[in-house]
């Protein structure tokens, strides 16, 4: 089976949570996350958080995404979001915001954590952040914040595929022909968004994009961004213009 059809796959709805996850996986009414689990997510979210600093106020700490859903497959990882009301840095939110967002991206890339197999990836998250997950788990106090749902929604796999083959054309052809990669970035950031306003995670646009991130087009798409950059900031390139 090509690595394709085996990420096209993986998008199929499940009948249960995963079991190695939680108890009483078949109905989320009762699902509680397993104590072990539940246990190991805290301590990482606490190194997490002393990383991101001794005065962070944290509110929660949320597992959201495939693994607190129906939709997990091999290729799912433990979404876990440290909610932080940024508010209380007052006129400076938008300051500890990037910042925030940078020692999320450090802190990923200098630890590979891993639970079942799954990776774990952290993100701090603005209380007042819109989320669109349907399955959100407050790991913190042991309850769900949103339950999930069966997704109703019935996936063409064919119209699916072509918007797939539309956009992994897209970001081959600005690769090869040196197009703006930063507005190929921005607009496939908008695709998703707007994909997941509507019609929430199984929506075309949030599953053309986990293809993509799966198939290894985004980190190519902005690898290559990267290497524009330093192109263009580059001691010769300036030397030359």
């Amino acid at each position: 089976m090509s690595n394709s059809q085996k990420i096209l796959d993986s998008f199929s709805i499940k009948d249960t949570l995963n079991p190695k996850i939680w108890e009483h996986p078949e109905n989320p009414d009762d699902a509680v996350m397993i104590p072990k689990v539940r246990k190991a997510l805290l301590l990482i979210a606490e190194k997490f958080i002393d990383y991101l600093g001794d005065e962070v106020f944290v509110e929660d700490i949320h597992l959201t995404g495939s693994l607190a859903n129906y939709n997990w497959s091999e290729f799912s990882d433990f979404d876990l979001h440290v909610i932080v009301d940024l508010q209380q840095y007052e006129n400076q939110s938008e300051l500890y915001k990037e910042l925030f967002n940078l020692k999320k991206q450090v802190f990923n890339d200098k630890h590979d954590i891993r639970i079942f197999g799954y990776d774990v990836e952290l993100y701090a998250q603005d209380a007042e952040e819109t989320h669109y997950s349907s399955g959100v788990y407050s790991v913190m106090n042991g309850e769900w914040i949103s339950e999930p749902k069966k997704f109703k929604n019935k996936i063409d796999r064919e119209l699916l595929k072509k918007k797939i083959e539309s956009w992994s054309e897209k970001i081959d052809t600005a690769i090869s022909e040196g197009n703006d990669l930063e507005k190929i970035k921005e607009k496939l950031k908008d695709y998703r968004k707007s994909g997941l306003e509507k019609d929430g995670e199984m929506s075309y646009e949030n599953l053309v994009f986990k293809f993509l991130r799966r198939s290894g087009h985004i980190e190519k798409l902005f690898n290559n961004a990267n290497k524009e950059i330093d192109k263009e900031l580059s001691i010769e390139t300036r030397i030359e213009e």
